[in-house]
């Protein structure tokens, strides 16, 4: 009787008639792992099937109706698995509930809602079809590129560093060696002539290894911490050296990870430790090597006039002032391009003449062979104090040459960045390739200077000497096109060195009107900087004499300053072999670039410098 009815039923819905009679239970219970566990499911004899279970709305996913006798009877079949999923639904009662109830989070995740309605079709459940899963696949692929949401300041679109970000491998090369090679390179035979051939090369060895190394720290520590990208070196200096003391960066205190020196050092220091830490020296660099750019261009752009006219020249020739104030007015109208990633061509233009020149004068000194009477011996001294202090600027010397490290953070902020595509590559790429090209101009300027010149070297460096000893016997095509090269490379040099400074005036801008920089405020920026740095030069034209003493100033930068960030953005195990090796050489460079400070200002006390302010030679 009960199979006839049930064939009856199956007739009039027109659903096949299941070898099984179906499972009936509260909608909320068909997916739930108690059914696996329900005597109903395990049955050993068949069970008629029941009225679907009813109740007010509210109750359909109550705790209560999951200990309902109706699904814990004793009478129950249990069918696997695979069989229980393909038992076609049975059609129920659409669920009626209060207005108020309909959008409820329970109610939209309850069977019986979406039971009454139409099954969609499955070209329509596919994430084309419906906004929210294309959103959500958009999403969940944006995700996979980027790796984590990079927090970034809003005012860094207005900002010429940050302000474009598709910078590529080549572009720091470019960047790198240009602000890495000038006429600091013209300048280490002199550092020869204190140390001597074995010491020289390999003081100028583990400098440039040394220096190496740190640059590698600060291309890994540009994004040390997911969702920040440290675009400049002040900001990775404030956040790793904390801004109140070391307890309240966001950083971990140090006294976990380093020793305690640091602690005292950070209990101490005051406010904005880490601010105060690297603006002196960055700034210096900054607007230091600007002035003497502006000193040795302005200075080559009258050698150049001078081979170029030659000595039967009628015309009244321009002051030194002037043909600073010349340069400078060239440098102010190349300043005007925009962003760091815009003067990408200057920056190869430099290069290249820097490259170009350096080879030039090294050929030169080496073709027309040593002088005579040349001596190679280390320059006698009157004493062991004037030795000492002779070595500590030779040193000095030799980390002058190593410069641009201030500027590695915001060459890495040009490139876009992700997890998959991380900037580090491509900037540790274009930094392998400059450094390389570096090597070749440092290690011939130095080694074949020394070699054609020994201690007959002038203060000034090689190109001085070049025109004092074979400026009779060179061609003057020769002579007037390294002089040129020195003028093109000093100018490509001014707009690099210079950004940090054009970027640190106009955030103060931007961040108090929260608007970009008009055009004609940012060019009276750049101006003013330019009119500053004119100015300092006129009034310390002897500003490139004091190679030992800048070298040693700023020092930390590039040699000591990266190896503490390391520790405390990194927090390498204790004792470990990164741990000793940052420890070792910050704990160095600190010390070193204390003693060559002394060492300098005692050089220029004991030994005398010709000042001459504001009378340019």
């Amino acid at each position: 009787m009960e199979e006839e009815e049930v064939k009856e039923m199956s007739e009039l819905l027109s659903i096949p008639m299941p070898t099984r009679p179906p499972v009936s239970g509260p909608p909320s219970q068909l997916h739930s792992p108690s059914l696996a566990r329900s005597p109903l499911l395990h049955s050993p004899t068949p069970q008629t099937p029941r009225a679907p279970v009813s109740g007010p709305p509210s109750q359909l996913h109550s705790p209560s109706l999951t200990r309902s006798p109706l699904l814990h009877s004793p009478t129950s079949q249990t069918p696997r698995t695979s069989e229980l999923h393909s038992i076609p639904a049975t059609p129920r009662p659409p669920v009626s509930a209060p207005p108020s109830q309909l959008h409820s989070p329970s109610l939209t995740r309850s069977p019986l809602l979406h039971s009454a309605m139409p099954r969609t079709p499955r070209f329509a459940r596919t994430p084309l079809a419906s906004p929210m899963r294309r959103a959500i696949v958009n999403m969940r692929a944006y995700l996979e590129d980027i790796g984590h949401l990079t927090k970034l300041d809003p005012h860094d679109a207005w900002l010429p560093i940050t302000e474009s970000r598709n910078g590529n491998a080549y572009y720091s090369a470019f960047h790198t060696l240009s602000s890495g090679i000038g006429f600091q390179a013209l300048v280490l035979p002199l550092a020869f002539t204190f140390l001597g051939w074995t010491w020289g090369i390999l003081c100028l060895s583990v400098a440039f290894a040394w220096q190496l190394y740190t640059l590698w720290l600060l291309v890994q520590l540009h994004e040390s911490v997911p969702g920040t990208r440290y675009s400049r070196y002040m900001h990775l200096a404030e956040a790793a050296f904390g801004e109140l003391g070391l307890p309240n960066s966001r950083f971990r205190p140090i006294s976990s990870t380093a020793a305690s020196p640091c602690c005292l050092l950070c209990i101490f220091s005051g406010a904005k430790l880490g601010k105060w830490l690297a603006l002196f020296p960055i700034l210096y660099l900054s607007a230091g090597i600007c002035t003497a750019i502006i000193i040795v261009g302005g200075g080559a752009m009258k050698l150049f006039f001078q081979i170029v006219c030659g000595a039967t020249c009628d015309s009244k020739p321009l002051t030194a002032a002037e043909w600073y104030l010349v340069f400078t007015c060239l440098a102010v109208v190349l300043s005007q391009l925009p962003n760091l990633n815009s003067i990408a061509g200057i920056s190869l233009i430099g290069s290249v003449t820097a490259v170009t020149y350096c080879t030039l004068i090294w050929v030169i000194s080496v073709s027309k062979g040593r002088l005579p009477g040349v001596s190679y011996h280390p320059v006698e001294a009157k004493s062991d104090v004037d030795r000492v202090l002779g070595i500590l600027n030779a040193l000095g010397i030799i980390s002058f040459a190593f410069r641009g490290h201030n500027l590695v953070l915001e060459i890495q902020a040009t490139m876009p960045s992700s997890l998959k595509h991380p900037s580090r590559v491509p900037m540790w790429r274009g930094v392998k390739a400059a450094y390389l090209l570096i090597a070749f101009c440092l290690y011939p300027i130095a080694i074949c200077g020394f070699w054609a010149y020994g201690n007959m070297i002038p203060p000034n460096g090689m190109l001085a000497a070049l025109y004092a000893f074979h400026g009779q016997d060179t061609s003057r095509v020769l002579l007037g096109l390294t002089a040129l090269l020195v003028v093109f490379n000093c100018l490509s040099c001014f707009q690099i060195y210079a950004m940090p400074i054009f970027d640190t005036m106009e955030a103060g801008y931007t961040k108090n009107k929260n608007r970009p920089c008009p055009r004609w405020l940012r060019s009276a920026f750049r101006a003013f900087f330019a009119a500053v740095s004119y100015f300092m030069a006129v009034a310390f034209p002897f500003l490139s004499d004091l190679a030992g003493l800048i070298g040693g100033m700023a020092l930390p930068v590039t040699f000591a300053f990266p190896c503490f960030m390391w520790i405390l953005v990194k927090k390498p195990e204790r004792y470990s072999a990164m741990w000793y090796s940052n420890w070792v050489l910050g704990s160095a460079g600190m010390v070193l670039s204390l003693i060559l400070t002394i060492a300098g200002v005692w050089n220029l006390v004991k030994t005398g410098i010709d000042i001459r302010f504001f009378k340019p030679e």
